[in-house]
């Protein structure tokens, strides 16, 4: 499910247009990758380094990369970190997360935080001849400079921009897992037409199968590969939903709340709210209270 979750952000349109403003206001390339992603996420990209196009075409040097990507993985897990990897570009990644679960990384990078050097550039081309890299060293050297060069702090300050995305995809990443896609099945558009009119009342799975005449088995199949989510979980966003909009009315009880959008106990609420949304109830709504 992560993954076809985050090449559902990736398709997006507000992901889409931060890809390419960012790319055009900092001249990097940016990709939304899975946690457990075992490739490069940057090639192929819009601005990617031309020294890094070159290493991806060579196994070892292409496994070196993927060692910095493994590296920014167990490392960006809460904020926004920085990698060197082997030739000395940095890698730049941001986590992503849907409620309290991590579920990919923004990434960028593929940078030098100084001009390179002539010894730095020896130990570079030592490395290149070791990994089977094709050219002359005057090539890649040519090829080397061609890398932006970012100081730390500039470095920093493009991973706070990452970090202010990744939170703001976070945050909608609910209402997009929600959207409609666009050549589903009709039989999925009438069941989610029901879930809506029926949300706040019990509702089963066997129940909507029933509602669009398909059997419980084929409609659950069904429903998962057109949304890319289970019914209870999509139920279960769609009435966090709802929710959330009920929370901005301060005269409502957060038990009144949880009735009211089709949860059968408090707690249940609760622990669904906190599992999508990453904070309680009671939290969310402080939160917008202050704001």
């Amino acid at each position: 499910m992560t993954k076809q979750l985050v090449e559902t952000l990736a398709a997006s349109k507000i992901y889409q247009d931060y890809e390419r403003a960012f790319g055009e206001a900092t001249g990097l390339p940016v990709a939304l990758r899975t946690v457990d992603s075992w490739k490069l996420p940057l090639h192929g990209k819009r601005q990617e380094n031309p020294f890094c196009a070159m290493l991806a075409g060579k196994s070892r040097s292409c496994a070196a990369c993927l060692q910095t990507q493994q590296e920014l993985s167990e490392t960006a897990t809460v904020e926004p970190k920085t990698v060197v990897c082997q030739v000395g570009l940095c890698d730049i990644a941001a986590p992503v997360r849907m409620g309290d679960k991590l579920i990919g990384f923004l990434t960028t990078g593929q940078v030098l935080a100084k001009a390179p050097t002539e010894a730095q550039f020896t130990r570079v081309a030592k490395l290149l001849t070791e990994w089977g890299v094709e050219g002359s060293p005057e090539k890649w050297r040519e090829t080397y400079d061609q890398s932006l060069v970012l100081s730390v702090r500039q470095q920093e300050s493009v991973g706070r921009l990452l970090g202010i995305f990744a939170e703001h995809l976070s945050m909608v990443s609910n209402q997009i897992v929600l959207q409609e896609q666009n050549a589903e099945p009709p039989v999925i558009t009438r069941a989610k037409a029901y879930i809506t009119e029926h949300q706040t009342e019990e509702l089963s799975l066997e129940q909507v199968a029933r509602s669009v005449h398909t059997s419980k088995f084929y409609f659950c199949k069904m429903f998962k590969k057109s949304t890319g989510v289970h019914f209870t979980d999509y139920l279960s966003r769609l009435r966090t939903e709802r929710a959330r909009n009920l929370l901005l009315n301060p005269n409502l009880r957060i038990s009144e709340i949880a009735y009211e959008v089709g949860f059968q106990s408090l707690t249940h609420f609760n622990r669904v709210f906190k599992r999508i949304l990453g904070q309680s109830p009671t939290t969310y709504r402080a939160q917008l209270l202050r704001s």
